[in-house]
């Protein structure tokens, strides 16, 4: 006999592990599937982690400079090794929290690999090749996805590194080769700048980190050459090869001349797969696009019944948090709450290099593309006396309004702590605020989040310290 239960999901991560004890708040019997550690990539070698390294970039930044702050910090150094060591820590950490919240919320956890066999089945198959046969009223697949490798060049984990080997090193990086500048790739551009390395970062498009406002893109590149990182946009690689000693690149620039180059490791940041292979879906006949990523309705549903979808496996964006909130929703529409359906538009973006970007909502560009007339407020970093104070004051706010209705379209920021600050505007949009209640909003002194207000108001000719 098969074990019994109203829900099975299939994947740990931040979608699949929060799905999960939803459902358990809901009274449903819950089981969750998991082929290697609870909590997926994003808490064991994504989001988390990843955090950990850039906060020891960040204070080893700040000891070189400490000068600046009218300290004195000498022979200054830094231990790969002890760096890496703490960011696993934190990530062991956090796997034992979701160990514990599958306890706690009584979720049946089995650990091997998932396959549906039928409509309402799921098999686990263990390390040892046991079996395990599951059912269940409701299926969710919650399986993330992994890094896309180069089609000529795969990762090796020795000199050619995806996201997860650039975690863990197996040596320091002398002159670095980063391929793609999304987040994940000026992330670690940043990490390894900051460490030490000599960093080159390669983006095929006319700018880096490209879904950002374009405001954003010119000034993060800015201050990364400022940092003395070597930017190429509108750049492809003609070449690259990997030996025991190192990685030879051939890249032709905008300038349309290729150049030659040595590097001792590339990290190749250049897009995500979706981990849909051998879970059974094409037996099923579930539907994907021509990108193998599923396709699903407002509750997440696919169109097989009773079969769910969230995160990595489903449309853009590919984000941790969007995962979860997802997950949310479909776990309460199997259980008939009738939950709001997700609005692309107020899902924040966040990229943790030096420094920070924070964004959600629509670009300037892409507001003006969707025929809004627009109001654009930009207030800096060195107008706001607690970025002063903090010696950090490089960076911007941007905000972007609809001109006749006052919507918040959108709101874009660099700077120091600005992940920690774009929540409010993400409020802002969800509750559909108006330009006149940011206003009269209060804000504290002395404050970074004083430059949100800042920048309301210059939309509309009003900031006041500039």
């Amino acid at each position: 006999m098969a074990d019994q239960y109203d829900l099975i999901v299939l994947g740990s991560g931040p979608g699949g592990y929060v799905a999960a004890i939803r459902g358990a708040q809901l009274g449903l019997k819950v089981a969750i599937v998991e082929r290697e550690l609870l909590g997926g990539i994003c808490l064991n070698w994504g989001c988390i982690p990843t955090k950990a390294l850039l906060r020891s970039a960040e204070i080893f930044h700040y000891m070189q400079h400490a000068k600046d702050y009218g300290l004195a910090a000498e022979k200054i150094s830094a231990d790969i090794e002890a760096v890496v060591k703490r960011s696993r820590g934190v990530a062991k950490q956090l796997n034992q929290g979701v160990t514990h919240l599958m306890k706690k919320n009584k979720i049946a956890v089995h650990f091997g690999e998932g396959k549906l066999t039928g409509k309402g089945k799921l098999q686990v198959t263990d390390k040892d090749g046991k079996k395990t046969d599951l059912e269940g009223k409701n299926i969710l697949l919650a399986t993330g996805a992994r890094a896309r490798d180069l089609p000529n060049l795969p990762a090796d984990g020795k000199r050619v590194w995806t996201y997860r080997h650039a975690m863990t090193p197996p040596e320091m990086p002398t002159k670095l080769l980063v391929i793609g500048s999304g987040a994940i790739g000026i992330e670690f551009a940043s990490f390894y700048n900051d460490m030490g390395a000599d960093v080159t970062v390669v983006e095929m498009l006319d700018r880096i980190v490209p879904v950002e406002d374009a405001d954003v893109s010119t000034f993060l590149e800015k201050a990364l050459r400022k940092q003395g990182m070597n930017i190429l946009t509108s750049a492809k690689i003609d070449k690259i090869e990997a030996s025991a000693s190192g990685v030879k690149a051939t890249i032709t620039g905008k300038d349309g001349k290729p150049v030659a180059g040595e590097y001792s490791h590339v990290i190749v940041a250049i897009g995500i797969v979706p981990n849909t292979e051998n879970i059974g879906l094409k037996e099923l006949g579930v539907k994907v696009n021509d990108r193998g990523f599923l396709e699903t309705d407002p509750a997440c549903k696919t169109n097989v019944d009773g079969l769910y979808a969230i995160g990595d496996i489903t449309a853009p964006p590919w984000l941790a948090h969007k995962a979860s909130h997802e997950g949310v929703i479909a776990v309460e529409a199997i259980a008939g709450k009738h939950p709001h359906a997700m609005d692309p538009r107020n899902i924040p973006g966040c990229t943790y290099c030096h420094p920070q970007i924070a964004s959600v909502g629509l670009t300037e560009a892409k507001a003006k593309e969707a025929g809004y007339e627009v109001k654009v407020g930009n207030f800096p970093f060195i107008g706001n006396g607690k970025a002063i104070a903090l010696g950090e004051a490089e960076g911007f706010v941007k905000t972007v309004f609809d001109a006749k209705t006052g919507e918040l379209l959108g709101a874009h920021m660099i700077g120091a702590e600005v992940t920690e600050l774009i929540q409010g505007y993400t409020i802002g949009k969800t509750l559909e605020t108006t330009e006149a209640e940011l206003m009269e909003t209060v804000f504290p002194h002395p404050t970074l989040s004083e430059m949100m207000h800042e920048s309301v108001l210059g939309a509309y000719g009003r900031a006041l310290h500039i």
